[in-house]
């Protein structure tokens, strides 16, 4: 076992573990190599993958979408009465920049009381469960880090409120971080340092925990996805399900006009020909500025990582291999001595799959206006731009106390 293990590693890897010959390896360790991907170590020296040609994509804006509002919520109501709508929420990150080392979602974004991210996402969604009176799947995307945590939190809180028959969690797959030099980095004696593979991931990671069965069995065509750090992200909205359903698309994202240029949020634009995302640091001055005959920016609609994506393309997609971006990042790890460093600057490779690249692979999406201070509160930073102090400015604009 000791030697089968060891010699999975190529011979440079090898000088991070020559302490461990001759002794017990410890069986967590045994079971990352024997169930790594090595194909991610062969990515290492592909060029940066480039993109197409960029050109803009308007969205159903918010007046149309009044006007047809009633239309379209009876079907996304109805869809949701046969539960063909389910919900992804990604919560595999932690607090980090809030200060706070647990799972973002646990955070009490409370002054008067308790307010828990995790609960006010729940909250938002039992609007619409209670108005349709069905409730909808829940799958909860959490990581290594804080997978029990997580767990016993929902536990603790009995759901708060949501029937726990509906909601199932799983853990996002890990790949490993190597250095620039290709070398499988060790976290500690018993651990290869790994990460996450990013939000793209969310998929096969579902259908690897054995969830992929669940939906089936349930009749889930619909997955909406949604992020942990949006405290008014609206989930299963039926007005959006409705929309897109009979937009023939297969999927959508609901976008926000963007408060200026270069606001760092993705825009939604086409690429190719094919619905894609630009990041912000992808526009050039040009592109950022431009405006139509109106005076409306031409990438002016912000994507805030809430989508709805048909499940049969989904499993199509699977199939596929996602593209693979690879980011340079700091690692923690542990030299030949057993010391373990945190190093100051980025020192080894990542390896993530992008949701937005899901959307350009769909082919076709619905562009969604939603409001922006009704539905687009992020919690990413403890104070300034898109913090916990302009959440609770925006929760307290819609009448949400905490």
């Amino acid at each position: 076992m000791k030697a089968s293990v060891i010699e999975k590693i190529n011979a440079t890897n090898q000088k991070y573990l020559k302490h461990l010959v001759g002794k017990d390896i410890p069986q967590k360790l045994v079971d990352q190599i024997n169930n790594m991907d090595w194909s991610y170590l062969d990515l290492i020296d592909q060029k940066e993958q480039t993109r197409g040609t960029f050109a803009p994509l308007g969205a159903m804006e918010l007046s149309e979408i009044e006007t047809k509002k009633e239309e379209f919520k009876a079907i996304g109501i109805k869809a949701m009465k046969e539960c063909k709508v389910g919900a992804i929420l990604l919560a595999g990150g932690q607090g980090t920049r809030l200060g706070f080392d647990k799972a973002k979602g646990m955070y009490n974004i409370g002054v008067n009381k308790d307010l828990y991210i995790f609960e006010q996402l729940i909250r938002n969604l039992q609007k619409v469960t209670d108005e349709v009176g069905a409730y909808v799947p829940l799958y909860v995307m959490t990581s290594d880090k804080n997978d029990v945590q997580t767990r016993e939190f929902f536990a603790e809180h009995d759901y708060f409120g949501y029937d726990k028959d509906y909601v199932k969690f799983f853990v996002q797959e890990m790949v490993p971080a190597v250095d620039f030099d290709g070398n499988v980095l060790v976290e500690a004696e018993d651990s290869l340092a790994m990460s996450p593979n990013g939000n793209g991931g969310w998929f096969t990671s579902l259908v690897q925990a054995g969830l992929g069965a669940d939906m089936k069995e349930k009749g889930v065509e619909w997955l909406n996805v949604f992020a942990v750090d949006n405290v008014l992200q609206q989930i299963a909205d039926p007005v959006f399900v409705g929309a897109t359903i009979q937009s023939g698309c297969v999927s959508g994202a609901k976008v926000v006009r963007k408060c200026d240029p270069y606001e760092k949020v993705g825009a939604l634009c086409l690429e190719d020909g094919k619905p894609s995302i630009i990041e912000y640091y992808e526009l050039t001055p040009e592109m950022a500025e431009a405006t139509n005959e109106s005076g409306s920016l031409l990438y002016g609609f912000g994507v805030i990582l809430n989508y709805l994506f048909r499940v049969e393309k989904l499993f199509e997609i699977a199939e596929k291999k996602m593209p693979v971006h690879i980011v340079e990042k700091k690692v923690p790890y542990m030299d030949e001595e057993g010391n373990a460093i945190k190093p100051d600057t980025p020192n080894a490779f990542k390896f993530e799959t992008l949701i937005v690249d899901m959307v350009y692979l769909m082919d076709n999406c619905l562009s969604f206006e939603v409001d922006r201070e009704k539905e687009f509160a992020p919690v990413k930073n403890a104070t300034g731009v898109d913090s916990v102090e302009s959440a609770r400015e925006l929760l307290k604009k819609n009448g949400i106390e905490f």
